[in-house]
């Protein structure tokens, strides 16, 4: 068992308390649009505007406890409706906007689900993203309809706020729902601010406040807890750039650190690739890297051979390798469970024909143990299931005990991670219902996927190794289910390419190699592979890249969602 050390004194017992402290200091956020312009947003406005929100959601009917879906793009819209729900004592519920649009029938079924079972009374949204909420809202039907918040901002009575107990639902967050559809992770104002005085533990250095840019999405724990909640419970300046913009134009990302002259910024493994893939060295004349000194990395599966050329590339625009700190956690945690320590230098393992990174120690806290069968405790270096302990963990999936009960038992949270313990520090080798069995030999489906970096033809971090069982075998044979790369030159055989570069890495032959178009496996919102599901639409015949939207079809789309409004009476 790894155990933490013990948790500091948290500084403030509710999030609307945090955000009054932040106020007396002269800091704040900013705002970076995609001509690198900058909005900038004090605590001290922000505390005004917030509190100025509650009054309208009071007035408009929402009580404390109350939960409030927020639909938001990254934008002080987001922060007047996030912070003004919980200063009128209600729960808000961020949710991804539209962001796919050729899958906007499967963004309306999630967004429906997701506002029943969190059972919200009101939505917040935005004129442009409202334009496209019509057919989720009319399917869920909550009791105050859907909102802008321009327009609750504009009939504010005056300002507003309710006091609330630390132990008082502060937030509902929903899982990745990586291998599920996403849960409804409930989390307490305490079990927040535990974590983010953990990861202060970990990160702070000296008495020196942190300076952050971040283009994580605001509806997942790493942007919501880990970047914003940070900044504001330890007051320092942020800087924050869409999620849509840092994929389009990834190099404004590192522009943005060297102009804020950032100490730190978080991204998951894949953003440090597509730095790698994207960015030119004409986008980076002037740039300095050399103030960025916590490079966290987290989130999903963590590729040594990415952290080493994400070194190199940038070294001579002044970044230091050891400012990588791979790390991880997960949203029933509200976010940390284990960092590595700031100036450690990566220690590659490999393990299985895989070369995997320590994720580090448990944060303050927390306690980590690995159990096999029947939960007996493992010893060092042998994979199993891991299990986290610590005053952060949910209080359970909302609405739903059943669920709960199955993965938190006796305080342990079963994370669903397999992962290992050598010289002190945590491995993650991947996710217990992703694993593939082949003749009898249990494998990471990393193990095959990432045999095909660098191939060309197949489009980079985009392909799916699966499991299943074909008619007349004898048991479960591997399938690669590839998107292709629609901006490289790919060989003619390049399903035989693939099959050859698998074999060669890994030892196991795929069965079938499934080429499909850029876009056809499905992601979570943030971005990762949903293996599962696309093994089920593999075997149903269903998979299928999304539909091309024109200008008209998104017309269409818009008259669709007005005439939901209209239809149910929600707005």
């Amino acid at each position: 068992m790894l155990v933490g050390p013990p948790l500091p004194p948290l500084r403030h017992s509710t999030l609307p308390g945090a955000l009054a402290a932040a106020a007396r200091f002269d800091v704040g956020l900013t705002f970076i649009d995609v001509r690198e312009q900058e909005t900038p947003l004090s605590f001290v406005e922000l505390h005004q505007r917030a509190r100025r929100m509650a009054g309208a959601l009071a007035e408009l009917g929402v009580r404390p406890g109350d939960r409030v879906a927020l639909v938001l793009p990254t934008a002080p819209s987001f922060m007047d409706a996030f912070f003004g729900a919980l200063c009128a004592g209600a729960v808000p519920v961020p949710l991804y906007p539209p962001v796919r649009l050729g899958r906007l029938d499967e963004f309306h079924a999630r967004t429906a689900r997701m506002l029943e079972v969190s059972g919200a009374r009101l939505v917040l949204t935005d004129a442009r993203v409202g334009r496209l909420l019509g057919v989720a809202v009319a399917r869920a039907r909550p009791d105050l309809g859907a909102r802008t918040v321009a327009d609750l901002a504009a009939r504010s009575p005056g300002e507003h706020a309710v006091t609330v107990d630390a132990d008082a639902l502060a937030l509902i967050q929903f899982s990745s729902g990586t291998t599920v559809d996403p849960k409804p992770v409930a989390l307490t104002h305490r079990a927040i601010l535990s974590n983010i005085e953990a990861i202060d533990a970990f990160v702070r250095q000296g008495d020196a406040r942190q300076s952050g840019v971040s283009w994580l999405p605001l509806y997942h724990d790493m942007g919501l807890i880990g970047s914003l909640l940070t900044a504001v419970c330890h007051p320092g300046a942020l800087a924050l750039l869409p999620p849509e913009l840092f994929l389009a134009r990834p190099a404004l990302w590192l522009r943005a650190i060297s102009r804020r002259r950032a100490t730190i910024s978080v991204a998951p493994n894949f953003a440090f690739g597509l730095c790698l893939r994207r960015v030119r060295d004409d986008e980076l004349a002037g740039v300095d890297l050399s103030c960025w000194r916590l490079a966290l990395n987290g989130a999903e599966p963590i590729s040594p051979g990415v952290l080493r050329r994400f070194s190199e590339r940038f070294a001579p625009f002044g970044f230091d390798g050891r400012a990588l700190l791979p790390v991880y956690g997960l949203s029933e945690a509200a976010l940390a469970v284990a960092f590595s320590r700031p100036g450690e230098a990566l220690a590659p393992r490999t393990f299985e024909g895989r070369e995997l990174v320590p994720v580090g120690r448990p944060v303050p806290g927390f306690s980590v143990k690995i159990v096999g069968e029947g939960g007996v405790e493992l010893a060092d270096g042998a994979t199993g299931r891991i299990l986290a302990r610590g005053p952060s963990l949910m209080r359970g999936y909302f609405g739903n005990d059943a669920a709960t009960g199955e993965a938190i038992r006796g305080g342990w949270l079963d994370t669903g991670d397999l992962g290992f313990v050598d010289a002190g520090a945590l491995f993650v080798s991947g996710r217990a219902k992703d694993v593939v069995i082949v003749r009898g030999k249990n494998h990471a489906p990393q193990e095959f996927e990432d045999a095909l970096a660098e191939l060309a033809g197949v489009r980079p971090g985009c392909a799916a190794a699966i499991g299943c069982v074909p008619p007349g075998a004898e048991g479960e044979e591997l399938v690669m289910l590839v998107e292709r790369d629609a901006q490289a030159a790919a060989p003619p055989d390049l399903a035989d390419a693939v099959a050859a570069r698998v074999a060669e890495r890994t030892g196991v032959r795929p069965h079938a190699v499934e080429l499909v178009a850029p876009g056809t496996l499905p992601r979570t919102s943030s971005g990762k592979l949903r293996r599962l599901e696309a093994r089920v639409q593999y075997l149903a015949g269903t998979l299928a890249p999304p539909k091309d939207v024109t200008a008209l079809g998104m017309a269409g789309e818009v008259v669709k969602s007005y005439a939901a409004y209209a239809k149910a009476r929600l707005t």
